[in-house]
């Protein structure tokens, strides 16, 4: 049942997506003049589509610079790179690689027409001023299905220690302008990043879908990227890791989880990601992956505490059980006990450390908790709850 007929719905970028769209990044490039190319690490590098595209580029006499990222980005690896080539002219910035790739290139876009350092816009943690949206046209092509962050208006940037943070560059017109979705890009990626990326995905989907701020167009777009992976993620983690057409299902899945995300927001696993995430080093797609069993749990246990005021939020997990499970049942408290299951088996079956893993223990909980916003969480934990949550997590 919806909750509301009133909504807001933000744009996306032009999206091309399927299986050889990648072909298309040449002649999207063909009128630039000097272009930043933001790549991850070497792997990509080493292929032959970097060769090709290298070749290309070559033949159209568009000038590349090129820019790798090995970690999730910080402000200051961002403000180096816009002050190196901020004077370059720079037509177009394309990322291709992760979710931490894309929002680097994000941030470079925007950040080449500022004069500040990027930590003067960043949200909780700068010096509080507003971006005025101006930026450098910005290609996202993912090579992993996960964050979504091709269809997305912010920017991760983080700070690992005691004092650090995980925060956002956002804006409305950060939005890229163009995002190829080529299911091809992911193929070969290993298990443990697709399992990852995957239950970031499905985590964003999940959350945007159950978020107090959700809305019909946002439900329609999530349910149908659930779909996808459900179809998906564990056969590619498991038996079925070149299975093309099931690649593309995760892409579409994390593709929609940035739209849903962009227009309905996440919830609380999200917010542990953003006060864990500053702690300690620990991958984003593990975190969620590890915490997203433990969250619906709670949060179902929580909505039946009150059926009634809570019968939406009850009938729309159990359609997400319904999905996952296979199951058509009256009985929503044993479909959503399902889906809680389900989480949990599919955290065991894609293998996902516990935070003990990554030095985080039960003495770290109540600081965590204190750091930790519920977010667009349909129901409320308390800061007990969100210390108790922790600790199963280890």
């Amino acid at each position: 049942m919806l909750k509301t007929l009133s909504f807001k719905f933000t744009h996306t970028p032009d999206i091309f997506f399927g299986a050889g769209k990648f072909a298309k990044l040449p002649d999207i490039l063909r009128n630039a003049k000097k272009i930043i190319l933001v790549l991850g690490g070497s792997s990509f590098q080493k292929t032959n589509r970097w060769q090709w595209l290298s070749e290309e580029l070559t033949k159209l006499q568009v000038a590349f610079f090129t820019v790798t990222v090995n970690h999730e980005p910080s402000p200051g690896l961002i403000d180096e790179i816009a002050g190196k080539y901020r004077e370059e002219a720079i037509d177009m910035v394309v990322s291709a690689g992760g979710g931490s790739v894309i929002d680097t290139g994000k941030a470079i876009s925007a950040m080449l027409t500022q004069q500040q350092s990027v930590m003067a816009f960043l949200e909780g943690a700068g010096e509080g001023l507003e971006h005025d949206g101006r930026k450098v046209p910005f290609i996202a092509v993912p090579t992993t299905s996960g964050t979504g962050s091709e269809a997305t208006k912010n920017a991760v940037l983080s700070v690992i220690g005691e004092n650090g943070f995980k925060n956002s560059l956002r804006h409305d017109h950060f939005i890229p302008d163009i995002a190829i979705v080529d299911p091809e890009l992911t193929v070969g990626c290993p298990p443990n990043i697709t399992a990852a990326s995957g239950m970031d995905a499905l985590c964003q989907l999940l959350e945007s879908y159950m978020s107090d701020a959700s809305g019909p167009m946002t439900d329609a777009l999530a349910l149908s990227g659930l779909d996808c992976a459900a179809a998906s993620l564990e056969d590619l983690c498991t038996r079925e890791p070149f299975n093309v057409d099931k690649r593309a299902k995760m892409s579409y899945a994390a593709l929609m989880s940035g739209i849903t995300l962009a227009n309905a927001g996440l919830g609380v696993v999200h917010g542990f990601a953003s006060s864990i995430g500053g702690l300690f080093d620990i991958p984003h797609g593990v975190l969620c992956g590890t915490m997203l069993p433990e969250a619906v749990h709670i949060s179902i246990q929580e909505a039946f505490k009150d059926k009634q005021a809570n019968g939406w939020m009850i009938r729309k997990f159990a359609t997400v059980g319904e999905l996952f499970c296979g199951m058509v049942s009256k009985d929503d408290e044993k479909t959503c006990a399902a889906l809680s299951d389900y989480l949990f088996r599919l955290k065991q079956t894609l293998k996902l450390p516990g935070l003990s893993r990554f030095g985080v223990t039960k003495t770290d909980a109540e600081r965590i908790a204190a750091k930790t916003s519920n977010k667009n969480n349909p129901v409320k934990l308390t800061r007990e709850q969100l210390c108790q949550l922790v600790i199963n997590c280890l």
